[in-house]
């Protein structure tokens, strides 16, 4: 059945991202990009900023693409396996560059944020059906993708229709839409985000993102419209995260085998006061005041939990949505409860949200539990600022 994991198939790898990854270079002070006189080269690429954050935390991760056979090819290779990921999947292009972008200093979301890509006719724009080994697409437990790659070129969205096509055998799919309207210039994106994901067996989504798409508002909606996966989660920014997952005796399948996983009982989540920093669509953090947040419900043919947002204290945005991707599919892999992997998710967010770049080092797996275990007035209070995974057990503010 599409979605179930079978280990004997997929032995050797816990997942496999597949996309484009670039060079990045990042300001050395703030300011329109005109005025910065330097950079800071280092790495950033959706689907390889989950592969590196998924092998920080100790999963087996393979990461498959194309890059040109250039200096900056070598160095994303060379800086991604450094995270432990297997770059033996990625082609090298000798015709094609490999793509690099220059970014502000601010926040996605305001209009002072500038962003300049150099990536037309990049060495990942050529990824298309029979360039890349099912051997290395089909070699995880999970296969994980975005939206980002389908508008790359036609041979990509090409691509990603195939993958995204149910079939016997295949890996539990995992799709993270991340829509990005300026790159899709025939103004499709939409529509064609909306198919791939009905392919998928976990999907990811923000709820603004979902809104300015779609044009739809709130998670219910959102999953009346994408009934097909198994798992969805729509990212809620400063309120949170909800996941809705098919009830077991669905068609539904979970990551660790057999029927898909249901949440029973208890009193779910809330928050008592306070500032929470959540994750939307970019991974942009923002504050709400207090309220409780219910989880665990059992709505129509879905169970649906809900977990509210940390308060963070933001360096930059930039690549928390693949963050909590990550924290969520490690937790996924680990059979935890939905509650536990959305606190994942948050957690390894956070974990980005407070450096610089596209990358954090998320918490030691047994810190990162010590906090998913918090109770939930306690996970109400905790705030998280730069340096946070680096700190003691002691030294991490708990109430």
């Amino acid at each position: 059945m599409t979605g179930t994991v079978d280990t004997d198939l997929h032995p050797g790898v816990d997942v496999v991202c597949l996309g484009e990854s670039m060079v990045t270079f990042l300001p050395s002070l703030p300011g329109r990009l005109a005025d910065v006189p330097s950079f800071a080269r280092t790495i950033g690429g959706a689907e390889s900023n989950v592969a590196c954050a998924l092998a920080a935390a100790g999963h087996t991760v393979k990461w498959v693409s194309r890059v040109g056979a250039d200096g900056f090819g070598d160095h994303l290779v060379d800086a991604i396996a450094a995270y432990g990921v297997d770059t033996s999947g990625v082609r090298r292009d000798p015709d094609r560059p490999t793509g690099i972008y220059f970014r502000t200093a601010t926040d996605r979301a305001t209009d002072a944020h500038e962003v300049a890509y150099y990536r037309a006719g990049s060495a990942a724009s050529a990824m298309a059906p029979g360039t890349l080994s099912y051997d290395d697409l089909w070699a995880g437990r999970v296969l994980h993708v975005s939206g980002i790659t389908a508008a790359l070129s036609d041979d990509c969205l090409a691509l990603m229709r195939e993958l995204t096509a149910r079939a016997p055998g295949r890996p539990l799919l995992s799709f993270d839409v991340n829509h990005r309207p300026g790159l899709w210039r025939d103004g499709s994106g939409a529509r064609v985000l909306l198919d791939l994901a009905r392919g998928a067996d976990l999907v990811f989504v923000g709820e603004d993102e979902a809104a300015e798409a779609w044009g739809l508002h709130g998670g219910d909606a959102i999953r009346a419209a994408l009934p097909e996966p198994a798992t969805l989660v729509v990212k809620r920014g400063s309120a949170g995260a909800t996941v809705y997952e098919r009830n077991a005796g669905g068609a539904g399948e979970s990551v660790h085998g057999g029927a898909g996983e249901s949440v029973h009982g208890g009193a779910g989540e809330s928050v008592h006061g306070g500032a929470a920093g959540g994750v939307g669509s970019d991974g942009v953090a923002g504050g709400v005041e207090g309220g409780g947040v219910a989880g665990g419900a059992v709505r129509g043919a879905d169970t649906v939990t809900s977990v509210p947002a940390l308060r963070v204290d933001v360096v930059a945005p930039v690549g928390a949505g693949d963050a909590f991707a990550a924290g969520f599919l490690s937790a996924t892999l680990r059979g935890l409860p939905a509650a536990a992997r959305l606190r994942h998710g948050h957690l390894t967010a956070a974990a980005t949200l407070t450096v610089p770049g596209d990358l954090g080092t998320p918490p030691s797996r047994a810190d990162a539990d010590r906090l998913v275990d918090l109770d939930p007035a306690a996970w109400g209070t905790l705030r998280l600022g730069p340096g946070w995974t680096a700190a003691t057990e002691q030294e991490v503010r708990t109430p």
